[in-house]
């Protein structure tokens, strides 16, 4: 995934933006970079890998290096940016968040035959800012181009550019899944991917884009270079995973929308939790921790942390870029509290379940240390499809994800033409899928929140919902 965070003001914007991108740090594990402009030096730049260091941390000498009243800054879980151009549009830096997916077919079909080169990352694969870049620039002018990249580009494609002269240019993406808002403070602007890091440096955010809106920002105004669209399919797993808790996006806190998850979730099972007498709700930290806030609350069973994670040095556990080594991180960082385990039934709530490989871990973890029963429920529907507009999950297919595993598993591919079934609750084949994943995560009982649930804890009209990773509709 990544974020991005930028500011232009009539004094320097550095520290402003610095902590604004690192506020972003739990959206991308890979680089972090940040670019700025002054009329003496210009346009400048810093890129660091960020996957054993924070941001902070890394680009702790910042303030010594760079200097500008105008600088953008991003995370990224993938290319190294922003990168600084010069072409017919003039000198800039950029960077982008999201996924494109057909990388190889641009560069053939609009590319090659403008000469056009790419350097070449591991794996023979082009930086995608970089092709963003060539595609912009094909057009006259910066609205032009970045309309006639997000036109062409199969996936999702936000934009943050600096201008050498200082102005932003910002873009979100077409059908606007991801959140970019602009804030106002006392001498300038900011754009961020999350709120809270315009609220936390004196910014009011006073615009959202709207899906394929563009403007450009200068310290006194912001231009709208091309009208939002009125559709929308902001991506729900905002608000279930990967949005901050402190976030609004459309005007829905992620916080709140997950308590309020919960709220429901449990609601439509008040009468059945209460035959396995659970002593204790709690979460599975951290993003699952609110949705079980809000279970517990509803149901009124007290809620406790059965185990705490050592964050001071195992803060991530997706950091390492290979499972074997992402498990052995989540399991190192995790403390139990036997108080609240040995004897105890305990329900947990996950925020998804998407390989169930720490789930499992998890459980077995809980069983080692004395639980009596271990009953699970996640905050989202079974997630039957990989998302092909984000890369908000390292799944890099479906059969990697376990509930299609289970389905195989059941009946065969025979099963995939009955996914809706499998996903609802009520049905036969929505039963047995359920009673599997319980055997092999070795809970006493398992369940989903309802794609209904979900987009009622939102808020929003589901026609403004991406929700394609739980029902396949674009």
């Amino acid at each position: 995934m990544g974020g991005f965070f930028g500011a232009v003001g009539k004094s320097d914007v550095i520290g402003a933006v610095f902590y604004g991108t690192d506020y972003h740090s739990h959206l991308g594990p890979k680089r972090g970079g940040m670019a700025a402009y002054n009329d003496e030096d210009g346009l400048q730049r810093e890129i660091h890998n960020i996957e054993n260091s924070p941001f902070r941390t890394r680009f702790s000498t910042i303030f010594e290096e760079m200097r500008g009243n105008s600088a953008i800054g991003c995370i990224s879980d993938n290319d190294p940016q922003p990168l600084l151009m010069r072409s017919k549009l003039g000198k800039y830096a950029i960077c982008i968040i999201g996924k494109i997916n057909n990388a190889e077919e641009l560069i053939e079909k609009y590319l090659d035959n403008y000469g056009a080169h790419f350097d070449t990352l591991s794996g023979s694969k082009v930086n995608q800012t970089e092709l963003v870049v060539s595609l912009i620039n094909q057009k006259s002018t910066f609205e032009e181009g970045i309309s006639f990249a997000q036109s062409v580009i199969d996936g999702t494609v936000s934009i943050l550019i600096l201008l050498a002269g200082g102005k932003l240019i910002a873009a979100r993406d077409k059908m606007g899944r991801l959140p970019v808002l602009v804030g106002k403070g006392e001498d300038g602007y900011c754009v961020t991917f999350e709120s809270f890091a315009a609220y936390k440096f004196g910014y009011k955010i006073v615009k959202e884009l709207g899906a394929g809106e563009i403007v450009e920002i200068s310290t006194d105004e912001i231009k709208v270079l091309k009208e939002p669209q009125k559709e929308m399919k902001i991506c729900s797993f905002l608000w279930t995973y990967y949005g901050y808790p402190a976030s609004d996006y459309e005007g829905v806190n992620v916080e709140y929308s997950r308590c309020k998850n919960g709220e429901i979730l449990a609601e439509s099972e008040l009468e059945e939790i209460k035959k396995h007498d659970v002593d204790y709700v709690a979460g599975v930290p951290d993003s699952g921790t609110p949705h079980a806030i809000g279970y517990a609350r509803k149901t009124g069973i007290p809620f406790a942390r059965p185990f705490v994670k050592y964050t001071p040095t195992w803060s991530r556990s997706f950091t390492p870029s290979k499972q074997a080594e992402r498990n052995k991180v989540a399991k190192a960082k995790v403390l139990p509290v036997h108080q609240y385990i040995e004897g105890k039934n305990l329900l947990f709530v996950d925020d998804s379940i998407v390989r169930g490989t720490q789930l499992k871990e998890t459980v077995d973890f809980l069983y080692e240390n004395g639980a009596k029963e271990v009953h699970i429920r996640s905050a989202c529907p079974p997630i039957m499809y990989s998302c092909k507009y984000l890369a908000f999950t390292r799944s890099t297919g479906e059969m990697e994800l376990v509930a299609r595993r289970v389905i195989l598993e059941l009946e065969g591919e025979e099963g995939f033409k009955h996914i809706e079934e499998y996903a609802d609750k009520n049905t036969e084949r929505g039963k047995k899928m359920r009673k599997v994943m319980a055997e092999k995560f070795h809970c006493k009982t398992l369940d989903f929140q309802s794609l209904e649930g979900l987009i009622k804890s939102i808020g929003l009209p589901d026609c403004k919902l991406c929700t394609y990773c739980w029902n396949g509709k674009e």
